[in-house]
């Protein structure tokens, strides 16, 4: 297959093979394991969690929050899908904000993006050994905790060195692994819901600032998908999976979160606000066995959710340093299993540190005030790359301005209800974004 290449130029051609001899990765991704990839990128530790929380604030009407969460995060993704489209190669929004806007803009995309995409999983990290507690009260301990943590992100990492088609093949399993469990609490709740739903009593209106703040917290839920993205050089056909398996993602969580949301609110009424409102379901329906059934699909559900951070987001190191934002060796590629591996070991250490110096909560708010800045940037892509490069091959979005304009908009208004405290870290990133893209203008001189 040959494609244009925006990233070299229009009139560049570029010849897809299995292996990419200028990188040495190996195109081993297609488009159903980039739509499991994409869909383990989202569904983690929130939906075990999160159903409490937007019941709390909302009510019923959570089930309503729950769509349009879905719709205004379907702009950004069908925004994404155009862009992505574009690419072959390792980088996801680094590349194409670099592309798009310029070298500055691109590694202040890239930072952001790691950071987002390293305190997410240090929060699901964390929330492995609350679950894993349950079954084992001593995982909380200093000690057996950070023997946890670090078997947890270690393997992970390890099975990801050796191949992108064994990254590719756990992803594929622990994303069937993680949705059987949470289909049955559906099923099991249903019967419930619909012949003696839970009474909620009258609702009074709720002001516009509740449903914001429910709608910023679904972001965090619906979240996840760019880093799937990051590893579109090791994808066997990046133009036509890329917008497939994010469409496929959307409609797939959309779907499942709608239903839990519904479900939970049916069976437990006002009582939705207990800390596990999918373990109470269970409880109710099917009893402790069924409690004890959905912990487990907890802690498969995050372990499944690292392990498709751990293939995806080692690509965006890969990628800065391809383009010479980074030093060459995050570029190094091993040259039996055809992967970025210090990329992936740092990108594992990077994980496995936040997790032992955080929190759940802390890393869940640094990641979703970081991941809006990107994701406003890429909307605004989809403007800039249709003037800078009008032939490249790729999606076109239908109505795609006006939606780009939409979804950077939606962006714009969620992080105004974000909580900031995070701000030192976030000014820290950035100012350590301006240094490398200052490094890494000098170094270009110099060569």
């Amino acid at each position: 297959m040959t494609k244009i290449n925006p990233r070299k130029g229009l009139g560049v051609i570029q010849t897809f093979a299995m292996t990419s001899p200028r990188t040495g990765l190996v195109r081993a991704i297609g488009r159903w394991s980039l739509a499991a990839l994409a869909v383990n990128s989202i569904i983690g530790s929130g939906i075990f969690g999160l159903p409490a929380t937007v019941a709390g604030l909302l009510g019923k009407r959570s089930v309503i929050a729950v769509l349009i969460a879905g719709a205004a995060m379907g702009v950004i993704m069908a925004c994404f899908a155009e862009v992505a489209s574009q690419f072959s190669e390792a980088g996801g929004p680094y590349l194409y904000a670099r592309t798009a806007f310029g070298r500055l803009t691109g590694i202040l995309v890239g930072w952001m993006l790691y950071l987002a995409q390293t305190a997410a999983p240090a929060a699901n990290a964390n929330l492995f050994v609350i679950y894993l507690a349950e079954f084992w009260p001593a995982a909380k301990e200093p000690w057996p905790r950070f023997v946890t943590l670090t078997l947890l992100v270690g393997v992970l990492a390890l099975v990801n060195v050796r191949g992108a088609r064994q990254g590719t093949a756990v992803s594929n399993v622990f994303t069937v692994a993680k949705i059987l469990p949470l289909l049955m609490v559906v099923a099991a709740g249903a019967a419930v819901t619909i012949i003696h739903p839970a009474p909620w009593g009258s609702s009074a209106p709720m002001p516009a600032s509740t449903w914001m703040k429910a709608m910023v917290l679904l972001f965090f839920a619906y979240g996840g998908f760019e880093s799937a993205l990051a590893p579109m050089s090791e994808a066997k056909n990046p133009a036509r999976d890329a917008g497939f398996a994010l469409f496929v993602a959307l409609i797939a969580c959309t779907v499942i979160y709608v239903l839990v949301q519904w479900v939970v609110v049916g069976v437990l009424g006002p009582g939705a606000t207990t800390d596990r409102p999918l373990a109470e379901v269970a409880r109710i329906t099917m009893g402790n066995r069924g409690a004890a059934l959905v912990a487990i699909g907890a802690l498969v559900s995050v372990y499944g959710y690292l392990s498709a951070k751990l293939l995806g987001m080692p690509r965006l190191t890969f990628a800065l340093a391809e383009g010479g934002d980074l030093p060459q060796v995050f570029a190094a590629v091993s040259p039996r299993f055809h992967t970025p591996w210090f990329s992936i070991l740092f990108y594992a250490v990077a994980v496995w540190g936040l997790a032992l110096g955080g929190s759940f909560a802390w890393n869940v708010t640094l990641s979703v005030v970081a991941r809006l800045f990107y994701y406003a940037v890429v909307c605004a892509a989809v403007i800039a790359l249709r003037r800078k490069q009008p032939l490249a091959a790729g999606f076109r979005l239908p109505g795609g301005q006006v939606l780009a304009v939409l979804g950077v908009a939606i962006a714009v208004a969620l992080a105004t209800q974000t909580d900031l405290s995070k701000s030192l870290i976030l000014a820290a990133t950035v100012a350590a974004a301006v240094l490398n893209w200052l490094w890494a203008r000098k170094k270009r001189v110099v060569e």
